[in-house]
């Protein structure tokens, strides 16, 4: 029995030689965008800028997990009841973005007292600012659905 064998033909030359193309290809557009200094992608704070947005309405709220699970939200500024998000239930998306900005404050050893700015622009966007880390979250980016579980904290006549 014969334990010599060839390695020579594993990869076949075209799919390599497609591969080396796709890198050369990727490297020339950045290369180019670089030296050409275009803008990158639109970017929520500048995009405010240009057009003079403004704040049409804001909320400083405060999120604490409940020993059942649930996710209680308190106006900070009005110190009343904002709403309740109940375990296992469509409003999971505030769940888990309060959820990870939790984690962000505890890897910088920061308490959770500070309230999250929720921010509706005139221009439309919706942000949520994590006021001890400055952190910003652009809620349309995650879809209508998702941006409508914190578009309704906006309304201070709703307690969840």
């Amino acid at each position: 029995m014969s334990h010599d064998h060839d390695h020579r033909n594993m990869l076949p030359k075209g799919a390599l030689m497609l591969a080396c193309g796709l890198v050369v290809v990727s490297l020339a557009a950045t290369s180019a965008a670089r030296i050409a200094q275009l803008p990158p992608a639109a970017i929520p704070a500048a995009v405010r800028t240009s057009e003079h947005a403004r704040i049409v309405t804001t909320r400083n709220l405060r999120f604490t997990d409940r020993a059942d699970g649930a996710v209680v939200i308190e106006d900070v500024t009005a110190r009343r009841l904002a709403g309740t998000v109940a375990p296992f239930t469509e409003s999971g998306f505030v769940r888990s973005v309060m959820r990870g900005l939790a984690r962000d404050r505890r890897m910088r050893g920061l308490g959770a007292d500070a309230p999250f700015a929720l921010t509706l622009w005139s221009n439309g966007q919706l942000s949520l600012t994590d006021t001890a880390t400055g952190r910003a979250l652009e809620l349309g980016a995650f879809g209508p659905t998702n941006r409508a579980a914190f578009m309704a904290l906006l309304n201070p006549e709703i307690v969840q």
